[in-house]
């Protein structure tokens, strides 16, 4: 009896630890409606319960920097691949190749296991359809398109200093005209921004509800609107784009550190593609034997720019400096 109760009373003890076991910390980029859903998938195939707050790339990137000598959390969730460069480069990231690492493309992956790519979505523009109308308007279909004057105080989207859709609208500017010329068309831009927002699809209810005409978002946020039904137009510039590969890391210190790699293996593997599709969390895989079902996710018609993730990753800050000096401060 004695044995007994000594026995029932370790178990007590040794419950909350192993219940804290079982608890997994992350910071997520991803938006909580879709980081909810994903995560909901993760916890009935492994038992995992994830804690997670929302941040937009920005906060999320400093947040981790700043805590980095005692992590709060255990991984970063979603966000574009280049605020993970950002990161290694402050060294909070945690190498680990996940176990499905390898049936993901080498272009959409840490090339030294810091991050796994979970989704690729390529900036779109998206404009409200009776804006359109009513000014005589196609559809922009040319970054240059978006500076027409009847879009003056009109545009609304995501503000560099918090947001991964925004440095990655820089990106594709550089990309498409160059560095000093891509901040001169911007400064130009500037003059039809009705508001930058702190997310990057802060502007798309705006846009979806009459009280601004158009932005630049990525897909998944643009089609999020479509599927609720508002009468808003998809479209993309002749010139290109470039695309934002949605990732997920450990970070360095972490407390779960074997959890964490559980999560990491589970988002290597085809289910979470298979997860996103049947939730209509509208990233295109990065896994090839996904099947994709959202025929708006067909991107063999726009001219996608291929961009150096280390590149984004190196240059992130010093951009983001210029648009504040440059652009918003001018």
């Amino acid at each position: 009896m004695k044995r007994l109760m000594l026995s029932l009373l370790l178990l007590a003890v040794a419950a909350p630890v192993l219940f804290a076991q079982q608890t997994l910390n992350v910071y997520t980029i991803m938006p909580e409606k879709y980081a909810t859903k994903v995560f909901a998938a993760f916890t009935a195939d492994t038992g995992i319960k994830v804690n997670f707050i929302r941040l937009s790339s920005g906060e999320a990137l400093a947040r981790i920097v700043a805590e980095k000598k005692n992590p709060q959390v255990d991984a970063l969730w979603g966000g574009p691949a280049d605020t993970y460069e950002a990161g290694i480069l402050e060294g909070v990231f945690e190498q680990y190749k996940p176990r499905e690492a390898d049936a993901i493309p080498a272009k959409f992956r840490s090339a030294q296991n810091y991050w796994i790519g979970i989704g690729v979505i390529p900036l779109c523009f998206m404009s409200n359809a009776k804006f359109l109308k009513d000014k005589g308007l196609q559809p922009p279909t040319s970054w240059n398109d978006l500076l027409h004057p009847a879009y003056k105080g009109a545009l609304q989207m995501a503000d560099a200093r918090t947001s991964g859709t925004a440095t990655e609208r820089i990106y594709t500017l550089v990309k498409i005209f160059g560095e000093n010329e891509a901040f001169a068309y911007q400064k130009k831009l500037h003059q039809n921004i009705q508001l930058y927002t702190k997310s990057g699809a802060g502007g798309a209810m705006p846009i979806a509800t009459g009280q601004a005409a158009s932005g630049v978002f990525y897909i998944v946020d643009a089609l999020d609107i479509q599927q609720q039904g508002y009468d808003v137009v998809i479209s993309y510039p002749k010139e290109g784009v470039t695309y934002g590969v949605e990732a997920a890391g450990i970070l360095k210190g972490a407390r779960n550190l074997e959890l964490a790699k559980k999560l990491m293996d589970w988002a290597s593997s085809k289910r979470l593609g298979d997860v996103m599709m049947a939730e209509k969390i509208n990233y295109i895989p990065t896994r090839p034997d996904v099947k994709v079902s959202n025929p708006a996710l067909d991107m063999t018609q726009v001219k996608l720019i291929d961009t150096d993730i280390a590149w984004k990753g190196k240059n992130r800050e010093a951009f983001v400096e210029r648009f504040v000096n440059e652009v918003i401060q001018q």
